[in-house]
Parts: C-alpha cells; structure tokens; sequence
C-alpha cells in the first residue's frame, strides 16, 4: 500500500515535470528567458525528489512502463527546448557579429584629425 502511494507520488511529480517542460516551451517562443530560466531552476528539487523516490521504490513492471514512457516524453519535450535555445542563441550569435563588423565599420570612418590615414581590416 505505501508503494503504490509513492508510486502515485512519484507519476504526480512526473507529470509536473512534463508540464513544467511543456510551460518552458512556451516562455522560450515567446522569448521571455528570464522567466523560463527562473521555471528551470525551480524545478530541481523536483528532479532530485524523483530520483530519491526511484532509488528506494520497487516498481512492478506494468508501473515501470509507465514510469519509462512519462520519461521519454519529459525527455523529448527537454531536447526540444534545448534545440529551441541552441538556435536562437545561432540567431544572436549572427546578429552580434553583424553589429560588430558595422561598429567597425563605422568607427573605421568617424576619427579625428590624429587618426587620419590609419588603415581597417575588411576581412574581419
């Protein structure tokens, strides 16, 4: 009896994850990353607590296919918003440099008299 209450403790706490996950998703299309990374941090103790649980819970193998198949999806939902972060930090990666090269640029073109006749690097 106390198994099957943990082992219900534990999908509860599982299923909060997926849904934390799926929340996260949400945050990062619409670009609010503070509040994302603040949900991220958040959910730690979360992670730590189902990890507690599995270690000491016997699961019967009905109850780890479940636990397995909640698993991949909190998986595949944290790849994806992995992939969603890694391509907008590409985008501003690109963005940085192009503001770079046109600082340079500009910098290059707006001197005093001292500067005169000092040479820029293009290929940069």
């Amino acid at each position: 009896m106390q198994d099957e209450k943990q082992y219900e403790l534990l999908i509860l706490q599982y299923q909060q994850l997926k849904n934390g996950a799926e929340d996260i998703a949400k945050l990062i299309e619409e670009e609010n990353y503070d509040s994302a990374l603040t949900m991220i941090k958040s959910r730690e103790p979360i992670f730590l607590n189902c990890k507690c649980m599995r270690k000491y819970l016997e699961l019967t193998p009905v109850q780890q296919n479940e636990v397995d198949k909640i698993l991949d999806e909190i998986r595949t939902l944290e790849l994806q918003n992995i992939k969603k972060l890694e391509k907008e930090i590409d985008i501003v990666h690109e963005e940085l440099t192009k503001t770079q090269k046109s600082q340079r640029m500009q910098n290059a073109y707006e001197f005093d008299e001292n500067e005169k006749g000092s040479i820029i690097n293009l290929e940069e």
